[in-house]
């Protein structure tokens, strides 16, 4: 297992290295440039867009319930989990490179929301499909449908055995774990578990299943009342924390902003630093708000509307709560507390140590109030997500033939996935999104065009 890990932590290293992080970002640097600052100039309209649905569209959900279903995937442990292994591992530097990463990331967003409706097809039965398979078959044309199965391929992959459920069932189970250590151990798999993770685990796997089993419908209903919810309350406490230490976040920042061009490293390391700061951050930041991955547009395309460019500029908006605001609150939290200064703390341990320090609760209740974030974020990831692979798996088959046995398969993985080791999950599901990046993001440079001339065209009506 051990070997296997390294191989796998090997080839992660290669993929996320410099060619995939500029093609990323240079994706988003592009988009903006061609849609001048789009993500700047409309972020009020966006807004405003994302709570006011729009009347006698065509859609199986409202634009907002498709916003909540992507939110739900998107939303989930990067978060948590995420930011504090992307600043373990880089440094605080790590997360200037996620903020960069989001702010550019929100172009790729808009752009990919937008692409979800113009080349969405309807099976005639009220089902809207779309999604990167779709924009890279019908915009690039039919040549090219070899690279829309990649992408396919890759983010069914993605979904079934990484960022969909492994990592977040993984960390849920860890959570509830480390809240309720000392509660006895039992053997499974050959070895020792507690019955917190076994017990947790079981619970998630089975309410998944419930709600996974209604399609999106059930899925879109679920996360229109949990996401906003949670991500509300996560912000309140996050800013409670760095409201009751508003003292400390000069410092913070400094160590921020220093340790993402490599200035505090020691002689010798300022390099590596810097790298190691940029590839963790812009990863973790990938992971978290799912910005050039393709996912969002799957569930954009069964919005409500006529109009492409008011769905992407909804779907722009999950990249700025999900980085902008809520990684941004946890990195704080988790840099000002030093958290991640603790060599023996990994994944949720660093997150939950920055509450205990900066919630003015007790050290037992913080830990309680993050282990129920974390639980509500990682959930409706699942849920999400195994809508998202699922649409990937009949891109492939042609039909919706085989997406019960899928259903039940991607169950299992979440069942499955407490047993596995934390730096083994996170760089399965680090491999995987890259994979499933690359395709896409080559379809949305190759649209650039398209996509500079319907936002153009939008806001000359729109006037």
């Amino acid at each position: 297992m051990d070997k296997l890990n390294s191989i796998i932590k090997a080839f992660d290293g290669i993929l996320w290295g410099p060619p995939l992080i500029i093609l990323i970002l240079g994706c988003g640097i592009i988009l903006t440039a061609r849609l001048r600052g789009v993500q700047f100039r409309k972020l009020g309209l966006a807004l405003k867009y994302m709570v006011k649905n729009e009347e006698g569209g065509e859609g199986e959900v409202t634009s907002f319930g498709a916003l909540c279903t992507a939110l739900s995937a998107t939303i989930g442990t990067g978060n948590i989990v995420g930011v504090a292994t992307a600043i373990a591992a880089g440094g605080p530097g790590a997360l200037f490179w996620m903020e960069i990463a989001a702010l550019f990331g929100m172009a790729t967003k808009y752009a990919e929301g937008l692409l979800a409706i113009k080349y969405r097809e309807s099976d005639g039965n009220g089902h809207f499909l779309g999604g990167p398979f779709y924009y890279i078959e019908k915009g690039m044309g039919a040549k090219f449908k070899w690279l829309a199965k990649l992408f396919a391929l890759f983010g069914m992959l993605a979904g079934l055995l990484g960022i969909g459920t492994i990592t977040q069932i993984s960390g849920i189970t860890k959570s509830v774990d480390g809240f309720f250590s000392g509660s006895g151990t039992m053997k499974l798999f050959g070895n020792d578990y507690s019955y917190a993770t076994v017990i947790s685990g079981l619970l998630v796997t089975i309410l998944a299943a419930l709600v996974i089993i209604g399609g999106i419908k059930k899925i879109s209903s679920v996360s229109q009342v949990v996401v906003p919810f949670m991500a509300a309350a996560y912000i309140l406490c996050a800013l409670i924390i760095v409201l009751t230490h508003i003292a400390d976040i000069p410092a913070a920042l400094g160590e921020i902003f220093a340790g993402a061009f490599g200035m505090r490293a020691v002689a010798g390391g300022a390099l590596g630093a810097f790298t190691a700061a940029l590839q963790k951050g812009v990863a973790r930041g990938i992971f978290s708000n799912e910005a050039g991955l393709g996912s969002a547009p799957i569930a954009a395309a069964a919005a409500k509307t006529n109009e492409s460019v008011r769905q992407g500029l909804v779907t722009m908006t999950g990249t700025f709560i999900d980085t902008i605001c809520i990684c941004t609150m946890t990195g704080l939290s988790i840099v000002m507390s030093g958290a991640w200064k603790d060599a023996s703390l990994e994944g949720v341990e660093i997150t939950t140590e920055a509450f205990r320090y900066g919630l003015p609760v007790s050290a037992r209740t913080a830990s309680l109030i993050l282990m129920l974030c974390l639980i509500f974020f990682a959930f409706t990831t699942i849920l999400g997500w195994s809508y998202y692979s699922e649409r990937c798996l009949a891109y492939l088959t042609g039909s919706d033939a085989g997406t019960t046995i899928f259903r039940i398969i991607y169950i299992a993985a979440v069942f499955i996935g407490p047993y596995l080791t934390v730096e083994a999950v996170w760089n399965i599901a680090d491999v995987f999104n890259g994979l499933m990046a690359i395709p896409n993001v080559v379809a949305l440079i190759s649209l650039s065009g398209v996509v500079a001339r319907e936002t153009k065209d939008y806001f000359a009506r729109l006037k």
